[in-house]
């Protein structure tokens, strides 16, 4: 399946930690309200069961509002659930592999640090390539700040669309214009704002200027 650039232009990846006054559905909604393009539903610490079943509910939820939804890192999650798409880091399953087992009509998405690691994805299958961390973040400790010519020679590598991630909110978004990529990918940004939908429309206003 091949992946739209428009529907990557603001990425809202979510992190159970900002649960609190809303349920995560009600987050990703307010998420979806104010702009989103593309959900990524993360869960590290749920059993298999467990996140199935939210996969579902937040899978429908972005049906409602004709968003894809990616699940991270579970290519069971994703296949049962009938997601668009699945998103792999460099250690869990090669890209090829996940195409076996999802077929071609479901969007893989794969990270990826440097050029090298760009080209083989997108060799092996890849829709669409994260790329960071693009400024220093507290959500991935493990995770190096990649130099801004690295993210330009990876989307000049490549001709899938390439969202930038890590690190990213509405201060220093714009210093990403100008480097090539198709969106942001936000964690923190987004769900850590006392009022999602709003902030979201802020962002999604940023993110159309970078792209320009």
């Amino acid at each position: 399946m091949k992946c739209d650039k428009q529907t990557m232009l603001l990425y809202a990846v979510t992190d159970r930690a900002w649960v609190g006054k809303q349920t995560l559905y009600e987050q990703v909604e307010s998420a979806l309200k104010g702009g989103a393009t593309c959900v990524q539903l993360r869960e590290k610490h749920l059993g298999d069961e467990d996140f199935l079943r939210e996969a579902i509910e937040i899978h429908a939820l972005c049906q409602r509002y004709g968003v894809p939804l990616f699940i991270n890192d579970n290519v069971e999650v994703a296949i049962r659930c009938h997601a668009e798409g699945v998103h792999v880091g460099q250690s869990d399953m090669e890209a090829a592999q996940v195409r076996q087992r999802v077929g071609e009509n479901m969007m893989i998405g794969v990270s990826a640090h440097t050029v090298e690691e760009a080209r083989r994805a997108v060799a092996h299958g890849a829709d669409c390539l994260g790329v960071g961390a693009v400024f220093a973040t507290s959500t991935k400790t493990d995770v190096d700040v990649l130099p801004r010519q690295t993210l330009i020679d990876i989307c000049n590598a490549v001709d899938v669309p390439v969202v930038a991630i890590g690190g990213i909110h509405k201060e220093n978004i714009l210093q990403l214009k100008g480097t090539g990529v198709d969106g942001v990918a936000l964690v923190s940004a987004i769900f850590a704002a006392k009022d999602i939908e709003a902030e979201c429309r802020k962002l999604r206003a940023l993110s159309e200027q970078i792209i320009k």
